[in-house]
């Protein structure tokens, strides 16, 4: 089959394309053949070893694929030929790939499978950010940063989803576009004084959740544009800068700082994601939820793709056509 293999962890440069053997299953193991795999930021970093995982020289990289049931376990729901989306960890930018029973999910009718992979892993983040960790609630004001990236684009559609408000936040006339046409009910710009945007969009109110996955000072600017009782959502640090937050700020106005990791979820409840994703992807069927994602280039342009997100010039998620 055929693959983008890493040999040596010099960054998105170091993939190259290779025929290499179908995976064996394992127990508990689903055998699937992708369709499309979906390309993001920790990609990125894991070519360059720069990612807390570093798995063990040469892998293939991918996280999260869609395709269709190859083989499953005796005893699974799973039957071959189902149409599916999964976490890899490793192994997505493959023809074939293997992936837990337990991170292997049905797709309805009406998620196509570019939308799935690259709803995976950001759907599955957000909606544990928002729901279980923030508590986002119907007419309560998020305000998304990073807005046109993966994650804030999956933000966005949860929290429409959900009946909240959205205020995007973005460098770029480009990458507010894309968030007001994900379902953002405003867009600013990231590079002038947001937080005084904030407060006059809420009437002085402020956020009532803020989605950070850059860090540095947005954080501390966060605060200081939340409503009392608002929720401060740590989900990265994209921007190379992990924040400190001094703490009476946060006794002043009863802001919570809460840790968004869908990977410690995973570990800690395998069962969660398989949840997450049967309400998201129902939700992406139902039309409650939009999520663009690609479009799908070929699985040649992979180490191009993931430069640009070394490069910071991704806009949306992007996925790989690999079948």
């Amino acid at each position: 089959m055929r693959a983008l293999m890493l040999r040596d962890t010099v960054g998105p440069s170091g993939l190259k394309i290779e025929d290499v053997p179908v995976p064996e299953a394992q127990d508990d193991m689903v055998l699937i053949d992708v369709r499309t795999a979906g390309v993001g930021f920790v990609d990125m970093l894991i070519t360059k070893g720069e990612y807390q995982i570093k798995p063990p020289l040469p892998f293939i990289p991918g996280m999260e694929i869609a395709g269709t049931v190859r083989s499953a376990p005796a005893g699974s729901s799973l039957v071959v030929g189902q149409r599916v989306a999964a976490m890899t960890f490793t192994g997505g930018y493959a023809e074939v790939a293997a992936a837990p029973t337990s991170l292997t999910f049905p797709l309805p009718d009406g998620v196509d499978d570019v939308t799935a992979a690259g709803a995976v892993i950001n759907a599955g983040t957000a909606h544990l950010g928002l729901v279980r960790r923030g508590r986002l609630a119907a007419g309560e004001t998020l305000l998304v940063h990073g807005a046109a990236g993966g994650t804030g684009l999956a933000a966005i559609g949860v929290a429409k989803a959900l009946g909240a408000r959205v205020i995007a936040a973005a460098s770029t006339d480009e990458k507010r576009a894309a968030a007001l046409a994900a379902g953002a009910d405003e867009a600013i710009d990231s590079t002038g004084e947001w937080g005084a945007a904030v407060k006059e969009l809420t009437g002085g109110r402020g956020a009532d959740v803020v989605w950070d996955p850059v860090g540095g000072d947005v954080a501390a600017g966060s605060l200081r544009c939340m409503a009392p009782e608002g929720r401060l959502l740590v989900v990265g640090f994209a921007g190379g800068t992990i924040p400190e937050i001094k703490v009476n700020r946060l006794l002043l106005r009863s802001h919570d700082v809460v840790g968004v990791n869908y990977g410690g979820f995973i570990a800690a409840d395998p069962t969660f994601p398989a949840r997450t994703a049967a309400e998201t992807f129902g939700w992406m069927a139902e039309g409650r939820m939009h999520l663009d994602a690609g479009p799908a280039v070929p699985l040649e342009q992979g180490p191009a793709v993931l430069q640009g997100f070394a490069d910071r010039t991704v806009v949306g998620k992007p996925v790989l056509q690999v079948a």
